[in-house]
């Protein structure tokens, strides 16, 4: 499994490389190599990375989301309260993706076919 991380753009040293840190670990900056996004990062820009590698930008709410999750995970891993970290999803039913909206909508038609066949 694969994890990305928000980091947040410190500084730009050269083409294809930008200093960043996490929001959790603001003292030990390290390098990005940012070559394979489709623009240039700006100082303060959040980046989803990856081994070192920026795979896309996220917006800053996005970038605190996915903070807060991989917080949640250590701090439930750790046996310690995670939940105020996951409020956005507690409180509502789970919504699969258009894309899975249309199969189980499919598999909900054939499933009512069958039973009202038999």
């Amino acid at each position: 499994m694969c994890l990305g991380i928000p980091m947040q753009v410190l500084s730009l040293p050269s083409w294809g490389i930008a200093v960043c840190h996490t929001s959790a670990n603001a003292a030990q900056p390290q390098r990005i190599e940012t070559s394979l996004l489709l623009q240039a990062p700006d100082i303060g820009d959040w980046l989803l990375v990856h081994v070192n590698i920026a795979i896309r930008a996220l917006d800053p709410g996005e970038a605190q989301q996915i903070s807060d999750a991989v917080l949640a995970v250590n701090r439930a891993a750790a046996g310690e309260s995670f939940e105020h970290l996951l409020a956005d999803l507690i409180d509502r039913e789970p919504e699969l993706p258009p894309h899975l909206q249309v199969q189980a909508e499919a598999e909900r038609i054939i499933e009512q076919t069958v039973i009202s066949n038999d």
